[in-house]
């Protein structure tokens, strides 16, 4: 089972505000692209319009720093290791073998 919300420290924000968040992204986004949309489909010059680009998105989707800093923040799963999975299979082949003379006892 997942421990993800284990921690008691932390106050998660409710769901219901974090998907409103998401919505409020996708409106701005979606708005800002309206808005091209609406001056080429009025006359104006594709040439002259400003896209808005990779800038549209809010910083922490495209800054490297943000993202460098994340990283380091996020531990490695343990069991996404090469060593944990020789541990594993050493102990599966611990336990057979403790069965085996188990039997032949």
């Amino acid at each position: 089972m997942s421990k993800r919300h284990n921690r008691r420290e932390t106050i998660l924000p409710p769901k219901v505000e974090t998907r409103a968040h998401a919505h409020n992204e996708r409106h701005r986004v979606h708005a800002m692209l309206h808005e091209v949309t609406n001056l080429v489909d009025h006359g104006v010059e594709p040439e002259d319009v400003v896209e808005p680009g990779p800038n549209f998105k809010p910083a922490h989707h495209h800054d490297a720093e943000v993202g460098r800093q994340q990283a380091k923040r996020k531990a490695l799963r343990h069991w996404k290791t090469k060593n944990w999975k020789r541990r594993s299979a050493a102990r599966k082949q611990r336990a057979i073998a403790d069965m085996r003379l188990r039997r032949s006892a």
